[in-house]
């Protein structure tokens, strides 16, 4: 058994908390196998979205709730100079998650804003990294890579013309933006949620739970600012670490789709690409089986 599938009392199944610079962090740990540590997108999304019971077939996975969301404390306000819902508090949370666990190398996931946090993560420390699955997410975010997925945003209804519905989904994803609360903004991002999915529409039953399910938190870092972020010119230097790299998106994702997986890929040498070809930015919803497999390579299959 390698060190990765030990099971420390940090790693039982069910809900855990330990404090971060005095601050709650929660997390949660299902499945079974090699430890798998999942970060949620956003930011501003808890965990509970990102649950994937066939990926817990591989990995015993570990899902935080980013620090402001789900079960997790939030942030002093007004923060300090340098401090508040920036990518390095995300990380620096990731950091303790991993240290907590007491494993000397954990497996990451990020997807879609989780993936620049791991990102980071793996760059600042590879020698706790056993794997990295990139899912849903980019090596960077500029003004190609906002303005792409605008431009999918926009033309969004004019790809569902007989659902009434879809008109409604642009103005929605921009009003979440700007949300002053965490039950406006989820009910927005609810809103907005069918231009992330392949074919929301005439698979709506399916996936009408999760919709419902769906908690954001109106933290800082979700003003309408893009988020600012490029690792291309370093992630060079996770080539020659050996570690093993998995980048996962889906065919039909407007915000982080084959282009930017593509590219991100071909930043890091040695790194397998996988495209699920019937899904959006939620492949793991979208295709449960064909997105665990695709994680599931990080482990050398």
């Amino acid at each position: 058994m390698s060190n990765d599938s030990v099971i420390t009392p940090a790693l039982t199944p069910g809900v855990h908390e330990f404090p971060v610079d005095g601050v709650r962090q929660a997390y949660r740990v299902a499945g079974r196998g090699p430890v798998c540590v999942a970060h949620s997108g956003g930011p501003g999304l808890d965990a509970a979205y990102l649950r994937s019971p066939e990926l817990e077939e591989h990995f015993t996975v570990v899902y935080p709730d980013p620090v402001g969301t789900g079960r997790s404390g939030r942030l002093d306000d007004p923060p300090g100079e340098g401090a508040g819902y920036t990518r390095a508090t995300y990380v620096r949370h990731l950091a303790a998650v991993v240290e907590h666990l007491g494993l000397p190398r954990v497996h990451l996931l990020g997807h879609s804003y989780g993936g620049f946090v791991v990102q980071d993560y793996a760059l600042e420390h590879p020698e706790r990294v056993a794997g990295l699955i990139l899912y849903s997410t980019a090596a960077e975010a500029g003004p190609a890579f906002w303005g792409a997925a605008m431009e999918g945003l926009a033309a969004y209804p004019q790809r569902h013309p007989d659902v009434p519905e879809a008109a409604r989904v642009p103005a929605a994803f921009q009003q979440a933006l700007g949300a002053g609360d965490d039950e406006s903004i989820s009910r927005l991002f609810a809103e907005a949620l069918p231009v992330y999915f392949a074919d929301f529409w005439s698979r709506q039953p399916e996936f009408a739970a999760f919709r419902a399910s769906i908690r954001m938190a109106q933290v800082p870092a979700t003003a309408p600012e893009p988020v600012e972020f490029d690792v291309r010119d370093r992630l060079g230097a996770l080539g020659g670490t050996g570690m093993p790299v998995v980048v996962v998106t889906g065919q039909h994702d407007f915000i982080g789709g084959p282009r930017w997986a593509q590219a991100l890929g071909q930043a890091i040498p040695g790194a397998r690409l996988r495209i699920l070809q019937h899904s959006g930015h939620f492949g793991h919803v979208e295709e449960p089986g064909g997105f665990a497999r695709a994680a599931a390579l990080v482990l050398g299959g």
